[in-house]
């Protein structure tokens, strides 16, 4: 039995825990009516984004629109261990490609990361921020492919100093590095809080920027004897770690209040 298709309606979360009556609109309305064509009586389920999920019944259909009558809401708990992940910028599509694995295998935050060595250049302006939309385009479709209930944040590109300060704020920071001496399944993980995980560039990264993310208290791990890809390597780490932190066992509870109380990942 395959799952049920997953659209997004981002007043979910004001419904009562009961459900109810609900009008899928813009992009998302016309996904359901015009591409996929639900009709009356089909089966979905809907996420908000932020944690609420349901599964609904259609109704009547527009070209733009899809009315739909809402189950009991509930809302999945964010991860005890949250993994964020800063991708060095990747040239090509293999940038959309690191971002879009990554989301698919549990990344919670993606940081795009200026990092020395990079091909790709985010320069400030219009072909930046293009740039960056497709990323959070990508992480939004991934997610919905996965039928994930939160949607990653893709944060604003950050150069190699305010990666650093955001190491030292996490719980625990990884640099994936080919010359590491411990293996990730070495590392004592926490068992909650943020894990930050880093992925260098194509070239490699600068040795004078792998000493300044060291001194911010980062760790350098290896997955293992072969070297990865830019655009895998997040997603290679994030499976190890669903299981390594038992991420991928999360169970769901029931919303019984408005979306204020869903909570929202700082």
């Amino acid at each position: 039995m395959s799952t049920l298709p997953l659209f997004l309606a981002e007043d979910l979360g004001s419904l009562p825990a009961v459900g109810g009556p609900l009008e899928l609109t813009g992009p998302e309305g016309r996904h359901a009516a015009t591409v996929k064509r639900i009709r009356p009586g089909e089966h979905v389920s809907l996420s908000d984004g932020r944690g609420a999920v349901a599964e609904a019944v259609a109704g009547e259909s527009g070209r733009d629109s899809l009315m739909v009558d809402v189950g009991p809401v509930r809302r999945v708990a964010v991860p005890a261990v949250r993994v964020a992940v800063a991708q060095a910028l990747v040239k090509g599509d293999r940038g959309e490609l690191a971002v879009e694995t990554a989301t698919e295998a549990g990344a919670d935050e993606v940081l795009p990361w200026r990092a020395a060595r990079c091909v790709a250049r985010w320069e400030s302006g219009p072909r930046g921020e293009k740039a960056l939309a497709r990323w959070r385009t990508t992480v939004r479709e991934a997610a919905k492919q996965a039928r994930r209930p939160w949607i990653p944040d893709v944060a604003e590109p950050v150069d190699t100093a305010a990666l650093a300060r955001r190491i030292a704020d996490a719980d625990l920071a990884l640099v994936l590095h080919e010359s590491a001496a411990e293996g990730l399944r070495d590392v004592a993980l926490p068992a909650a809080g943020t894990v930050l995980l880093v992925v260098g560039p194509e070239g490699g990264i600068d040795d004078r920027e792998l000493d300044a993310l060291i001194a911010a208290g980062a760790r350098t791990v290896r997955m293992g004897p072969e070297v990865l890809r830019a655009s895998t390597a997040a997603c290679v780490a994030l499976g190890a770690l669903g299981v390594l932190t038992g991420r991928w066992a999360r169970d769901t509870e029931s919303v019984s209040t408005t979306p204020s109380t869903v909570p929202v990942v700082p």
